[in-house]
């Protein structure tokens, strides 16, 4: 049996040594090769009119985690804490996800793919969890924290996808952001919180396997919820 295709994204970089080059990182491929999929990074510089067809050549498409979207793109003020901007990622990915969405292929997306998710869906983000929600506790263990470290607890709701894939509606995660979901978008829904009320979990109310989280699972492979989350991404592709 073929395994599928799983799409990527690459965003550009300055290496060590000054040259532009394009990356993904490990833990998310392994992530991948271990739920059965076969990885494949798609390079941020492809132009945005190729995207239709390079979707349709592939059978699902995972978001990764990384720097901040611009806020002008959901109608927010630029912030201090504000970091990581990569306008070409930006308008990859955001292009990207309006066709996977379109096109009914599988997409998985953690933490700044979430984040990605709702914008181009149409919905907003909080700038900057410290400054907006003062109430709530700390979400940005990084960088001087283990990526694994479990931190807080999420409660995912019962009649959502991703209770059923996981098989517990309570968890505890790692916590590696400063922003987070604001207002949803009209297509999607909100199925898992923090005990602070910050958005851990999204679906798409209408495809049969579009899903974002905030916290990062790759970096849990030892947890079989985790592991369920991969595997069934895969299976859906």
């Amino acid at each position: 049996m073929t395994k599928p295709k799983i799409a990527l994204v690459a965003a550009r970089f300055q290496s060590k040594t000054g040259s532009p080059t394009y990356q993904n990182r490990q833990v998310d491929i392994e992530a991948v090769l271990l739920a059965g999929g076969l990885p494949v990074l798609l390079p941020a510089a492809i132009p945005l009119e190729e995207i239709p067809v390079l979707t349709a050549q592939f059978d699902g498409f995972y978001l990764t985690g990384g720097g901040d979207l611009d806020p002008l793109l959901y109608g927010e003020n630029n912030h201090e804490r504000i970091y990581g901007l990569n306008p070409e990622r930006d308008a990859f990915e955001l292009a990207l996800i309006q066709e996977v969405v379109a096109q009914d292929k599988p997409l998985l997306a953690v933490c700044r793919g979430m984040q990605a998710l709702n914008v181009a869906c149409g919905g907003t983000l909080y700038v900057d969890i410290a400054s907006q929600l003062p109430s709530a506790e700390k979400h940005d263990w990084w960088p001087t924290y283990r990526r694994s470290k479990l931190v807080h607890n999420v409660t995912v709701s019962r009649a959502s996808y991703l209770g059923r894939i996981l098989g517990e509606l309570e968890l505890r995660t790692n916590s590696l952001h400063h922003q987070s979901v604001n207002e949803i978008a009209d297509e999607l829904r909100i199925v898992a919180y923090a005990s602070d009320g910050v958005v851990e979990a999204i679906e798409h109310l209408d495809k049969r396997f579009v899903i974002g989280v905030q916290w990062h699972p790759e970096w849990l492979q030892d947890q079989q919820p985790m592991r369920k989350l991969y595997k069934a991404f895969i299976e859906n592709c």
